[in-house]
């Protein structure tokens, strides 16, 4: 297997006290290295991990899978100036790739379909217009022509209507038509709109991509996607982020421990309620 790393570390220079820097992750943050071509970002909700991940995507400008745009949506005008504050270093600097967020996938179906029906509708303005004048029946099909190549394009890709699939369907035929050779990915928690199989589906083809010299870089809860072949891992509940093992991760404890005495969790957890102390810790 492939092991390019386009993306080789992440340094933070500067920030102030405002959020996202105020987050002890990131105020803590001076550099991590992406060893390999696949890297995980796990903590619980409010860690950083995602707000890091958006960070970079500003940073690195890709493209984002979503309504709009990193450098023009108005949810991430914080997260750009954390890119502005980042240095990327690069072996091999790549525009290939993209950015997603996993609840940005209604946004990304909404866009298409925006831009599918202008094409449409222009198409339909241009037949009245060129039948209105006398134009001959060439100069139309040279007008339509691109505008029929950009419609067939899209519903190649995406087919007719993205968003006429389920959540998990739209998502892995997002990923099979979007992931190509040589790009870096960054994905937020893309594991939730998908089954387990569909996870082992995802994880499938990471594994052909990176084959293909792309990288990845995930910020996940999934126990499923963080099992990775040599796949880097870091955890956000350690300050400052530091490296981690899976075996040593507390989502991979919890759900293995979990898996093996369901009952005698659930038990435990149902009687005293799941303050803190308890989770994770039923005893033998």
């Amino acid at each position: 297997m492939s092991a390019t790393v386009h993306l080789e570390a992440i340094a933070r220079q500067g920030g102030d006290a405002a959020f996202p820097f105020s987050v002890p992750a990131i105020r803590t943050l001076k550099q991590l290295a992406l060893d390999g071509p696949v890297t995980f970002f796990v903590g619980e909700n409010g860690s950083g991990k995602s707000t890091l991940l958006e960070g970079i995507a500003a940073a690195a400008r890709l493209p984002a899978v979503g309504s709009a745009e990193v450098q023009q949506d108005n949810t991430l005008e914080a997260q750009r100036r954390l890119g502005n504050a980042l240095r990327l270093s690069w072996a091999k600097r790549t525009t290939r790739g993209f950015f997603l967020r996993a609840e940005d996938l209604f946004g990304f179906a909404k866009r298409l379909a925006r831009l599918r029906a202008e094409l449409i509708l222009e198409k339909l303005e241009a037949a009245q217009q060129y039948n209105a004048s006398g134009r001959s029946d060439g100069a139309l099909g040279l007008k339509l022509g691109p505008l029929h190549a950009s419609i067939a394009e899209m519903e190649k890709r995406y087919g007719a209507e993205l968003d006429a699939n389920s959540h998990g369907e739209s998502f892995l035929k997002l990923f099979q038509s979007r992931f190509v050779p040589g790009g870096l990915y960054l994905l937020d928690e893309p594991e939730a709109p998908l089954s387990p199989q569909s996870q082992l589906a995802l994880l499938a083809m990471i594994g052909d991509m990176v084959s293909q010299d792309a990288q990845f870089i995930i910020a996940t809860h999934s126990p499923l996607l963080l099992a990775f072949p040599n796949a880097q891992i870091y955890t956000f509940d350690r300050l400052p982020v530091q490296a981690v093992a899976y075996e040593d991760l507390d989502h991979v404890r919890i759900t293995r421990d979990f898996l093996n005495a369901p009952h005698r969790y659930l038990n435990q957890i149902l009687q005293k309620g799941p303050g803190p102390e308890q989770r994770g810790q039923v005893k033998g």
